[in-house]
């Protein structure tokens, strides 16, 4: 452990235990600058295989390429850079990672027949952020040749204008050991980074141009272009290497050129510049480190630290993980611990940090309030008439569901994305949600999708690129907030534990529960923008009682998802998913009526620990409008289950049943009672193989509609790892409370837990990643690949435990979330 670090630990410990009004406000601001410092630093472009920046707008930024280098047909092709869904890869990703410590990611890389290793180490002290190392390692995979020839890039950038990296100029063809950059920045300080000779043998050539291009050596490429090109390093480097090959090929001529390995070499040419490009070429396996310093530290890292480190996080991470997230029987093995580490490193080290501009129409067009029928074409023709315009710039900290194909924040994918972080590390995950209510509008909204920046954009279709004041998502972030009350209603101000973990040194990651009074004072500063967002909902998204006289107990509690077209409502998150047809201002959603109730009750018991006894009585009403509105508006006794409703041809209120997920969603937001002979109802859908209950999972529709499988089938059958999340946890809070339906649900959680660990774990170990659906038929992954997003719920799956038959006890089902 370092001296710094060490002596943060003691002092905070002396302040924790005897903790007083007049020390406290000491100890949450020390608590404070201990948290940021720790979460600076990290591999916060998880669109990148390997990117380290810091948590700031204008920063350095880091980047890592390869490709081997054997011929010249396959370079261009296999530069590995961004993470991209059809490289042929044999899997990757981190199987270790903590946000506050750092990890080991490795990539199997099939095509260049090398499996990469990146391990990554955080190191506190000073005062900007500590220090950081990574060690780069290369193993040539059972296909390669003895001889395999790689070329890895390492690029280093200054992000604001003013800034420059220097480095010592080298001879014209290199370094021939460790290369030292050293800079300044605004939020950084002073700087050195050392990228380290490393061990591994390098390829010859007898070729006349080995004088000019000594393969043995590092090379140093350095630029300065525009603040706006710096994302594009690959492309960079394709620039820079055509110059290069351009003068082999008109010195020595294309029959008589060097060697791939030596062609494809960037000309040396190192100076001060805001982008650095570092070469180097092995033959078989290597090893090299990068060291970064912050001067403020006092110390510079060696490659000894980096050793130490990476044994002391494993272990760490190791103990962390078996105390937290130990797979339960019948997954207690060291397969589905590995399994488990790997989908829970995954989900922490697709974090990232995003800046930028997004795109945002304000336009107010009355075609957006919807209220005519064939609404959907006069949206359309507004969106048509592109009056949007860039907002920003802002920043976001954030997980992401996927690293090759969703590289950005998604709002409804966040709420599942932090139920398992919050578990392992409470207030990562309320910087995180703090950060997302950082962009809330003066009027509630914050954009379901945040594409921030040209780097976030490049990645997203323009007709998607487009965010809208008026939709919605599914407020899943309550899931988290309702999950961290329990925590703290349960802690009770005890801070015995609170010593243990500090004596452990993780005391940051549970700070906000082992000091209460911090947990107070977190929801007081944020209530008032849950607050605006909830009434956002209200106002944006109601549903027409009024107008077509329904028969309600409330007259308030109705909604319905705005951005609707024929074939999608994609604001509800389930894209595709049957809804009335044709479309119509009179529809009403019971998915997002249940998603209010839940988030009014989740208001309610933030309202009631910050003392706020007025607004907790405006929320219980609502709740209890909720509860009768579900089933007065809703229910079928018909088909037996929760439906959307529409306004048919005599403009009546009428039903429209699509028995799925959305059907299920009373349930799945815990509004039902244990004895409600709805609940029964509902449990025997949900069970039921000819519907909704697969091998794999909860099916997102009934075998026996006509829309199954049809058209996308993207939420039309396939089994989605959140909604089943959700399920489970309902099933075993209705199975430890006494009612009548206690067994069955006993039964289909233990059934489906099963089926759903199985079936992750299953793909996982076949194709090396987690994926988006599954299918319901054969439990294959399909879609995206590399969704350790809402998919990584599977390790919380595995720590739940199985229950016993007629079992009982008082667990509740937000101890799971």
């Amino acid at each position: 452990m370092l001296l710094s670090q060490l002596t943060a630990w003691l002092s905070l410990s002396v302040l924790t235990s005897a903790a007083t009004a007049e020390n406290e406000g000491v100890l949450h601001s020390e608590i404070g600058r201990l948290n940021n410092q720790s979460l600076l630093w990290g591999p916060y472009r998880p669109n990148l295989y390997f990117g380290i920046r810091p948590r700031v707008p204008q920063g350095i930024a880091t980047a890592l390429s390869w490709v081997k280098v054997d011929n010249y047909v396959d370079v261009q092709g296999n530069v590995r850079y961004t993470c991209e869904q059809n490289e042929d890869m044999e899997g990757y990703g981190w199987e270790e990672y903590d946000t506050r410590r750092g990890g080991v990611q490795t990539i199997h890389d099939a095509k260049n027949q090398i499996d990469m290793t990146t391990m990554f180490v955080k190191v506190p002290g000073g005062a900007h952020g500590g220090s950081w190392a990574a060690r780069i390692k290369g193993e040539p995979r059972e296909d390669a040749p003895d001889d395999l020839k790689t070329t890895v890039i390492f690029y280093l950038t200054a992000e604001a204008p003013e800034d420059t990296i220097n480095v010592d100029e080298s001879s014209s063809t290199g370094f021939d050991e460790d290369v030292t950059f050293t800079g300044t920045s605004r939020d950084l300080g002073g700087y050195k980074l050392v990228v380290t000779k490393g061990k591994g043998a390098h390829p010859a050539s007898d070729h006349p141009a080995n004088s000019q291009r000594d393969l043995e050596k590092t090379v140093v490429h350095s630029d300065n272009v525009p603040q706006h090109h710096l994302w594009q390093a690959k492309r960079l480097l394709f620039q820079a290497l055509q110059t290069s090959v351009n003068d082999i090929i008109k010195e020595y001529g294309p029959d008589t050129a060097p060697p791939p390995w030596q062609v494809y070499m960037l000309p040396n040419q190192a100076k001060s510049g805001n982008i650095q490009m570092v070469q180097k070429v092995f033959e078989g396996p290597f090893e090299f480190d990068i060291l970064f310093s912050s001067e403020s530290a006092g110390i510079d890292l060696t490659s000894e630290d980096l050793s130490r480190e990476i044994k002391l996080n494993s272990e760490a991470f190791s103990d962390r993980f078996k105390e937290i997230f130990v797979p339960k029987a019948p997954f207690d093995t060291r397969k589905y611990e590995k399994f488990g580490k790997s989908m829970l490193s995954n989900l922490a080290g697709g974090i990232g940090y995003f800046y930028g501009h997004h795109i945002v129409d304000r336009s107010d067009a009355p075609e957006y309030e919807e209220e005519n029928e064939g609404f959907w074409e006069g949206t359309a023709e507004a969106r048509n008439r592109r009056q949007e315009e860039m907002e920003g710039p802002y920043e976001l900290f954030t997980s992401i569901p996927s690293r090759p194909f969703f590289p950005r924040g998604f709002l409804w994918d966040e709420g599942f994305h932090l139920l398992p972080i919050i578990d392992w590390d409470t207030d990562l995950a309320l910087e995180i949600v703090k950060s997302w209510y950082n962009l809330i509008d003066e009027n509630g909204w914050i954009a379901r999708e945040q594409i921030l920046g040209d780097e976030a954009r490049s990645k997203v279709p323009p007709e998607f690129q487009v965010q809208y004041p008026h939709y919605a998502n599914p407020p899943t972030l309550y899931l988290v907030l309702e999950a961290f009350v329990d925590k703290l209603q349960k802690s009770n101000g005890s801070k015995e534990t609170g010593s243990e973990r500090l004596s452990a040194g993780d005391f940051l990651q549970t700070a906000s529960v082992d000091n209460p009074e911090l947990g107070l004072e977190y929801l007081r500063s944020l209530y008032p923008l849950l607050r605006r967002q909830y009434l956002w909902f209200k106002k944006t998204q109601f549903g027409d009682l009024k107008e077509y006289d329904r028969d309600a107990y409330s007259k308030k509690e109705a909604y319905r998802w705005r951005g609707r077209s024929i074939q999608h409502c994609l604001t509800s998150g389930l894209d595709d998913y049957p809804r009335p047809q044709p479309p119509h201002p009179g529809e009403l959603h019971v998915d997002l009526l249940s998603w209010m109730g839940m988030m009014t009750r989740t208001l309610a018991k933030v309202a009631d620990i910050v003392g706020l006894s007025s607004d907790v009585q405006e929320y219980n009403k609502a709740l209890d409008g909720i509860s009768h509105n579900l089933v007065d508006l809703h229910w079928s006794e018909k088909h037996e289950c929760f439906c959307d409703a529409t306004i048919d041809d005599f403009e009546e209120h009428a039903l429209v049943c699509h028995k799925g997920y959305v059907s299920l969603f009373p349930f799945l937001m815990g509004l039902l009672e244990p004895d409600d002979a709805k609940l029964g109802k509902v449990l025997d859908l949900l069970g039921d193989e000819n519907q909704l209950f697969s091998p794999h999972g909860i099916r997102s529709l009934s075998k026996r509609s006509p829309f199954y499988g049809t058209d996308e089938n993207y939420w039309r059958s396939p089994v989605w790892i959140n909604i089943n999340y959700l399920a489970l946890v309902q099933l075993r809070d209705y199975a430890l409370r006494s009612g009548p339906y206690a067994a069955q649900a006993t039964d289909l959680f233990n059934r489906l837990r099963q089926n759903l660990v199985d079936t992750i774990f299953k793909s996982w170990e076949e194709t090396g990643f987690a994926w988006e659906q599954y299918n319901p038929e054969t439990g294959a992954g399909q879609r995206t690949q590399h969704f350790t997003g809402w998919t990584s719920l599977v390790v919380k799956m595995m720590a739940m435990g199985e229950l016993k038959e007629g079992g009982s006890g008082s667990s509740h089902v937000r101890d799971e979330l």
